[in-house]
């Protein structure tokens, strides 16, 4: 496993990357000087972000949010300080593991995991609500079809459904496909008469 570790402290830095270490992580990596959250990302491509922050600021979390955008990966984020409303701003840009740390590092081993595992969780429903909101839309797409059919050329709901089915098999495509095809075309014929 690959982690970008972001931290301004170099002692409590180092003290992470003898832990990561003893928890199997193979490579930590640092931002090169002056690079952004986003662009360590993206020339690093970490498994794992760890931010690491005596003081959190709302500057970090738009580099997060904006890094998480672009390219999604999970984020750990250590803070000296119990801050609720803070926690809440940080998981909306992304952060998958909210840590209060003292004085002392934790077990960074569990809270590793748990970011892992929570963004993966996370990618899993969000690609679970994509394609409910995907067949809703379709199936909305040909029930319009199927209202159109039945308004224009005269069918039953069955006729106006076994003909969509029919074009879709005929040419290969899916149902939502010719529906999408037949209601586009008849906007195209509508606004050529008009």
């Amino acid at each position: 496993m690959k982690v970008l570790l972001i931290d301004t402290e170099p002692e409590r830095a180092r003290a992470l990357e003898v832990q990561l270490a003893a928890v199997g992580v193979t490579a930590t990596v640092r931002p090169r000087p002056g690079e952004t959250l986003p662009e360590a990302i993206a020339r690093e491509a970490p498994d794992l972000v760890i931010v690491d922050m005596a003081r959190p600021d709302r500057d970090t979390l738009d580099d997060i949010r904006r890094a998480t955008s672009r390219d999604p990966r999970p984020v750990a984020m250590f803070v000296d300080v119990d801050d609720p409303g803070f926690m809440e701003a940080a998981i909306e840009a992304g952060v998958s593991s909210y840590t209060v740390v003292g004085a002392a590092l934790p077990d960074v081993k569990p809270i590793v995991r748990a970011a892992v595992a929570i963004f993966r969780r996370y990618r899993q429903v969000e690609a679970e609500l994509h394609r409910a909101q995907t067949g809703l839309r379709e199936r909305q797409l040909v029930d319009e079809a199927k209202r159109h059919l039945m308004k224009q050329r005269r069918m039953t709901e069955p006729e106006a459904h076994r003909w969509l089915r029919r074009q879709a098999m005929e040419r290969a495509r899916r149902v939502a496909d010719i529906a999408a095809e037949l209601l586009q075309k008849d906007e195209g014929e509508k606004g050529g008469n008009g």
